[in-house]
């Protein structure tokens, strides 16, 4: 059972080193990227810089809080695109019938999936997220929990996406649904919590997972909680094994499309 599980890690190591060998041949397009995506979050910064000019605090956020915030909600998004792009396409996947090729496989269907292709840009993301990190103040302590609230998040983020894209095995044109959710998730993290109230900041923390992704792990860094750390561990956990049981229920109702297709 173990020595499965290490042999599946393995090959999904193998595809994302593959994928990150294939965007790096053409290096001066890898490195620009990266440069111009550290560059547009640069600059998404600006409204921020004007609005804390106004007043000292937002939604309960100091302006360092929304550099860290920021910085969260980047290097998560740039962890799920940068290493797991594919699994926000998989409604595509699924609907052309592309899953086919994965189906032969020994391996895992769902994580071969999600593990074929690097989008290079993410990186510039990663990059511009652990900056914020020095920006608001660096400690090894905040710098072990960013890390681990990216890996978190960024899981948050994919499992997401999986949950999302798995409705093209019940539904057509379900494609819509996932890229609204995906961008959902997306738009939110970067807005302080405390600006939400009712009904918008409860979906926040359940069907648009956002603050388990975001906003709990900010208020652990600036202030250090055992009980929503845990909390955090364990919505990762959940929304994982949920994205796992949609989309291992979802495959047995795919229907192969006949469609010959390589993977290279």
């Amino acid at each position: 059972m173990l020595m499965a599980v290490k042999n599946q890690f393995k090959c999904s190591f193998l595809e994302i080193k593959y994928g990150l060998m294939k965007e790096m041949l053409n290096r001066a397009s890898f490195i620009s990227n990266i440069f111009f995506m550290i560059l547009n979050n640069a600059s998404m910064l600006i409204q921020w810089v004007v609005l804390y000019s106004l007043k000292d605090n937002i939604g309960g956020y100091t302006f360092k809080e929304v550099m860290l915030l920021w910085g969260i909600a980047a290097s998560t998004y740039g962890l799920s695109r940068g290493f797991f792009s594919s699994a926000f396409k998989l409604s595509d996947t699924i609907n052309k019938g592309k899953l086919d090729a994965f189906l032969v496989q020994p391996k895992s269907v769902l994580l071969n999936a999600i593990t074929t292709h690097v989008e290079a840009s993410a990186f510039g993301d990663l990059i511009f997220g652990i900056a914020m990190v020095f920006f608001y103040g660096f400690s090894i302590q905040t710098l072990l929990l960013f890390v681990f609230f990216t890996i978190t998040g960024g899981l948050i983020l994919v499992a997401i996406a999986v949950i999302l894209g798995s409705l093209a095995f019940f539904m057509n044109n379900s494609d819509i649904i996932s890229d609204s959710g995906n961008n959902l998730m997306v738009h939110f993290g970067t807005y302080p919590d405390g600006i939400f109230k009712g009904v918008v900041k409860a979906l926040l923390f359940t069907l648009v997972p956002v603050g388990l992704a975001n906003y709990l792990p900010i208020q652990v860094i600036v202030s250090f909680d055992i009980v929503k750390f845990l909390i955090v561990v364990e919505a990762t956990t959940f929304f994982i094994l949920l994205a796992v049981l949609i989309f291992n229920f979802g495959l047995k109702k795919y229907s192969s499309t006949n469609l010959m297709s390589s993977r290279i």
